[in-house]
This record gives structure tokens, sequence and C-alpha cells, in this order.
């Protein structure tokens, strides 16, 4: 079902970082990525709505809870950070550094490309658009300060391998030594200070282990979600959510993930009542 391929980085137009424009011709040599076939188509031909359900589905609640996953990344201002599975660039938009967005979907990010030519703040002409691999990041070791990923784990076929594709891009903790000479010619450590790992910031659909939590939330999805989501003609997109989440991880089993990845910490936050969640996890 997964077929890992090259990516391609499209270049920047002249009036901002635009790796991509909605209905217009692609450049030679521009190769489509090829991943799990039905997620991207699905994703495709949900990106003209995605933003306004989102907005709609959540009662505006998603934008706290992306603030929030940003805040936890600890990126900050001259920061080199990747959005991984970036959709149409809300994550991106809140950071304020040098920012490549990645995502599989090409219409997602055409419209992700739209919303920064139409944005008005001066740092959005940082942000760079990529359609690429999660499984295959086309990124040098050690090259980003942190990651954000917003609503894409949960999606990827081979969790593991997304996890430790993001611990090779993200940079290492590091000691710096002050060392000063004594009048005996010794040498002397005088100052030792420890800065810790990239972190990355992982927000999706808590799997509760709470009974009550998850039942709500399928009643939510079956009752709220594909209803509205029909009135969009997408009923069938957005049926494959609750077993999307069925089939994820709880807090506890995300934690396991990262560690056994070879993040040195990782913690589970549940937000939002408990219907989601955002795993922090440091290198």
């Amino acid at each position: 079902m997964m077929a890992v391929a090259a990516t391609a980085s499209l270049k920047p137009t002249s009036s901002c970082l635009l790796c991509l424009r909605p209905r217009t011709k692609l450049p030679a040599g521009y190769r489509p990525v090829l991943c799990a076939i039905e997620r991207q188509a699905l994703f495709n031909r949900i990106a003209p709505v995605y933003d306004n359900l989102n907005d709609l589905l959540s009662l505006g609640q998603h934008r706290v809870w992306k603030r929030m996953a940003v805040s936890w990344s600890g990126a900050k201002e001259g920061d080199c950070v990747l959005d991984l599975c970036c959709g149409s660039g809300d994550l991106a938009f809140l950071l304020s550094q040098k920012v490549t967005g990645l995502d599989f979907s090409k219409e997602q990010l055409f419209i992700a490309a739209s919303r920064q030519g139409l944005l008005w703040k001066p740092f959005y002409k940082n942000i760079v658009w990529i359609e690429g691999d999660a499984l295959d990041l086309p990124f040098p070791d050690c090259h980003f300060d942190a990651i954000t990923v917003g609503y894409g784990l949960r999606n990827l076929v081979d969790r593991n391998k997304a996890m430790k594709g993001m611990l090779r891009v993200l940079k290492p903790g590091h000691f710096i030594l002050s060392l000063s000479q004594t009048h005996n010619a010794h040498t002397r450590i005088s100052l030792l200070l420890f800065f810790p790992g990239a972190r990355v910031s992982i927000l999706d659909f808590n799997k509760s282990s709470q009974l009550f939590t998850s039942t709500v939330l399928e009643w939510m999805i079956d009752n709220v979600v594909i209803p509205v989501a029909s009135s969009y003609g997408l009923a069938e997109e957005y049926t494959y959510l609750k077993s999307s989440i069925r089939e994820f991880l709880t807090g506890r089993e995300l934690e396991t993930l990262a560690l056994e990845a070879g993040f040195s910490d990782a913690k589970h936050y549940e937000i939002g009542g408990g219907l989601m969640g955002n795993l922090v996890a440091m290198r």
C-alpha cells in the first residue's frame, strides 16, 4: 500500500516563497510524490472545504489547540522549523520562523500557497511549501530546531518510521563549556551549560482510555461531523475518521512510540476535554 518516492521542491516566486500555485503549469522536472494513494486522494478531495469544516466542526477551537501545539514545540524567533503534514498551512502560519511546510496532498498545498499570497504578515515570506513523503524526509540530519505535526501522524501508514525520520532531522542537545587557564597551566572548566535537544509537537485526536470520552467522540463523529460533511458532499470522505481514531494510539502508547524511536523524553497531554491530545517529544 505504501510506496516511498522521491520528492520535489518547486522554485519560489519573486513575490513570496510559494512552491505551488493554484492551477498553474508545474515546472519541468516536477515529480509527484507516491505514498498511501487512497489517503492522498482523500485529502486532495476535501482540500477546498477543509478549513471551513474545521472551523465549523470545532466551533473555532482547533485554532486554540494549534496555538498550544506551536507553543509546546519550543520554536523561537530565528529557528528553522518543519511543519510536517502541513495541510493548508495553519500551523506554519502561526510560526514566525523560517518554516518548511511538507505535505503529500498537492491540493492542500495549493490552498496553503494561496493563503500565503493573501496574508500580509512580513514573515510569511519565510515559508516554503514542499510536496513530499513524511516517511522519506528530503532533509539532512540535524537540520531543524523544531517540528510540528497537526492531525497527520494518525494518517501515516508507518508511524514508527515517521518518528525515526523526525528524530533524524531534529537538532540534538549540546553542551557549552567555558575553559580557563590557571596560573600553573592547568585547564579549569568554569562554566558548563546544557542545551536540550529540539522538540516535536504532535497534535491529533485523542484515543482516550476513558469509555465516556471515547463514546462522546464517536457520537460527535456520527451525529455532527458526518452529517455536516454530507452537506458538502463529503460524507464518505469523513466516515474514515472514526476508524482512523480507533486504529490510532493512546497517549501512553504514543509516549512509548517516541521513546522507542530514540527520543530522550516524551509526554502526552490531553486537551479539549480529552477529545484532543498533544504529544511533545524531545530529541
